[in-house]
């Protein structure tokens, strides 16, 4: 499902049309927000994100596993697995999973440290702590109440920040900005902030609350190996935009760009338009790490799988010492 347009532009008439449904979804969301959650005896850092679409969680989620691990950490990742068949708890075996099983997320999670899948996210810490973790990293769950999290880290595109500023059905927003900002530790802005990020950025300086600065960076080895190619871009994540742009700024030409709703998984006859397109122009299959992880073990679009290149970003962080230290004062 596509993310309604109106989502990422001024308030206007569809949105006041949503209103009362979003001030009732917004109540309950808020109202879930404020619930305890069980502790897990370890503790849980989640990385989330105040809209519905991509602002760049499982980058930061990565991010964040790294610096935890570089600290002498056990670190387990913990995400429900959204777009895959089983409910969990399971830990992640690349060479039994498939995206089908675990989705796309915690098979990329799962190349960093132990990933445990779980609808049931008690269950799914229970699991972690049993096999060994001495933190565990959520990605996504922050407006989950059933896990208290020692610290919740809100992740936010910087270019479209949180669109029209509306609660779901009337924007993007889970719940409301200011319920969402009481209930977190930190503020994670990923690219230069434009004005639709700045009222997120207000709300957390006005609870003096730490924000951090990070850009995505595509790997340099593929960025040489595609310049002076023409390039057909495909991606079916959150922000397919996000993807095209980091493109175009690394200077690689994409004449033809196709989007996909958040999650996608590929049909046949999407690849063999996909494949035809790039033979009929000459054009080089590139995607998202994520897209290329959903369409592996796929024989429908094995053909893609095996044409496209997967681009993969690493994030960058301005202060990275500071969140360092934030991290170590909240799970020693």
């Amino acid at each position: 499902m596509r993310e309604p347009s109106f989502w990422w532009r001024e308030p206007g008439l569809p949105a006041a049309l949503l209103a009362p449904f979003a001030a009732i979804y917004g109540g309950v969301s808020a109202a879930r927000l404020r619930r305890a959650g069980r502790t897990a005896g370890v503790p849980i850092v989640c990385v989330g994100n105040l809209t519905v679409g991509g602002a760049g969680k499982t980058p930061a989620a990565l991010a964040i596993g790294r610096m935890l691990i570089d600290a002498g950490q056990r670190v387990f990742f913990l995400s429900r697995g959204y777009g895959g068949s089983l409910a969990g708890p399971v830990c992640v075996d690349p060479a039994r999973h498939g995206a089908a099983n675990v989705g796309d997320e915690p098979l990329l999670l799962a190349k960093l440290a132990p990933t445990i899948v779980a609808r049931d996210r008690v269950a799914g810490a229970e699991m972690a702590r049993a096999k060994g973790a001495s933190v565990i990293v959520m990605d996504d769950g922050f407006q989950n109440p059933s896990l208290h999290k020692d610290f919740a880290i809100l992740v936010v595109d910087g270019r479209r920040g949180t669109g029209n500023g509306c609660v779901i059905p009337a924007g993007p927003l889970r719940a409301p900005l200011a319920a969402q900002i009481d209930q977190a530790h930190a503020l994670l802005i990923v690219g230069a902030p434009s004005r639709a990020a700045t009222a997120t950025m207000a709300e957390a300086m006005a609870r003096n609350m730490p924000i951090f600065h990070a850009r995505l960076e595509p790997d340099a080895g593929m960025v040489a190996g595609l310049r002076g190619r023409l390039v057909l871009a495909f991606a079916g994540i959150g922000d397919p935009g996000k993807f095209f742009a980091t493109l175009a700024e690394a200077g690689i030409a994409t004449p033809v760009t196709q989007a996909f709703p958040d999650h996608h998984r590929y049909s046949r006859a999407e690849a063999e338009a996909l494949l035809a397109r790039a033979a009929q122009d000459n054009l080089l299959l590139v995607t998202t790490e994520k897209d290329h992880m959903r369409m592996s073990g796929d024989e429908n679009v094995a053909t893609l799988a095996r044409a496209a290149r997967a681009l993969p970003v690493t994030l960058r962080f301005e202060d990275e010492g500071a969140l360092r230290s934030l991290l170590s004062a909240k799970t020693s």
